[in-house]
């Protein structure tokens, strides 16, 4: 039987024998790149209030589950989502075998790069290039996609892979909630299948804790074998109130902390706090234009308005980039 990293050091503190008062070392900090600001406080005074057996608050480990948003939460959304870059990227090489895109539109603007003319189509104009570049594939055939993608893409200001531009605070804060016997699930507006390309490696969290945008699925026969095909058309968007929705369908269990970064993530943190005992909402506040990017009610891309004046009235926690994170990304990779 394999126990949390937080039972064990309990069990092991309690078999070495005491030496004078105040010379045992002190415990490794579980969070080494956040300042000794609220947010980290809040953090571990919840994590140790819910997982110590005795406490009013103890949640049973079964029940122990914790959600992130996935863009502008665990790793950079800015200045475009890294997903609608790859499917703009997608109608790129796809655009010899679609010569009608040249003329139609929103694929005319993706290939024109006109930025325009691609606000102006909106949201249904972005729906309309991720069914074109995500559907008609076998999920193998998608997975190997935005595998190749991710393999030589880079992020356009760090000039780094879009999975190193991941927070380094956030990573540091999984594997302490896993440690506190939390199971880590991504909640995500993206699609579920291209998360789950990158998630276990980048993350620690495998396919099956992953949560997102879906589209329907069939099953077919191909010259391979049978397969899974990706259908036209959405199952859930799990964006807004989409989002208890897939935590409810795919998870099962009321999550006992979330943690997101815009409005997109409201529901969700609603959902969550409003569950009876302890519960806990984090909302990350992009505050660092020197060190990553600075931005909240006004921007497109993670607009946080909503949610930024609803945190204080709900209790939720708000950690500001630029105040309570030593660092934001890993080092690089060499």
């Amino acid at each position: 039987m394999r126990l949390p990293v937080l039972v064990l050091a309990g069990l092991v503190a309690g078999l070495v024998p005491a030496g004078p008062a105040n010379t045992r070392p002190p415990a490794a900090d579980p969070l080494p790149s956040w300042n000794d600001t609220t947010p980290k406080r809040a953090i571990t005074e919840f994590v140790a209030r819910v997982t110590k057996e005795g406490s009013p608050d103890f949640v049973p480990p079964a029940e122990r589950v914790a959600t992130f948003d996935n863009d502008g939460t665990l790793w950079c959304e800015q200045p475009m989502y890294p997903e609608v870059v790859f499917a703009f990227d997608r109608v790129k090489a796809l655009a010899p075998k679609h010569p009608e895109w040249k003329d139609t539109e929103p694929f005319k603007a993706v290939l024109d790069g006109n930025h325009k003319a691609l606000a102006a189509a909106g949201a249904k104009g972005l729906s309309a290039v991720i069914a074109a570049t995500h559907t008609g594939l076998t999920v193998e055939e998608f997975r190997a996609a935005a595998a190749d993608w991710l393999a030589t893409a880079r992020h356009p200001k760090y000039d780094r892979p879009y999975t190193e531009c991941v927070y380094q605070p956030m990573l540091e804060l999984l594997a302490y909630l896993r440690a506190g016997g939390f199971k880590t699930f991504v909640v995500s507006g993206g699609t579920a299948e291209f998360i789950r390309v990158w998630a276990e490696k980048a993350y620690g969290v495998p396919p099956e804790q992953v949560v997102g945008t879906t589209f329907e699925l069939k099953y077919a026969d191909r010259p391979g074998g049978p397969a899974i095909v990706v259908e036209p058309r959405f199952d859930l968007v799990d964006d807004g109130a989409g989002k208890p929705v897939g935590i409810s369908r795919r998870i099962g269990r009321r999550p006992v902390m979330a943690f997101g970064n815009s409005d997109g993530d409201f529901e969700m943190l609603e959902y969550t706090t409003a569950g009876k005992g302890a519960r806990f909402g984090l909302v990350v506040h992009h505050t660092d234009a020197e060190r990553e990017y600075a931005y909240d009610r006004k921007s497109w891309v993670g607009r946080l308005d909503r949610a930024l004046d609803a945190a204080p009235k709900r209790g939720w926690v708000v950690a500001s980039i630029k105040d309570d994170w030593k660092t934001v990304f890993p080092p690089p990779k060499k």
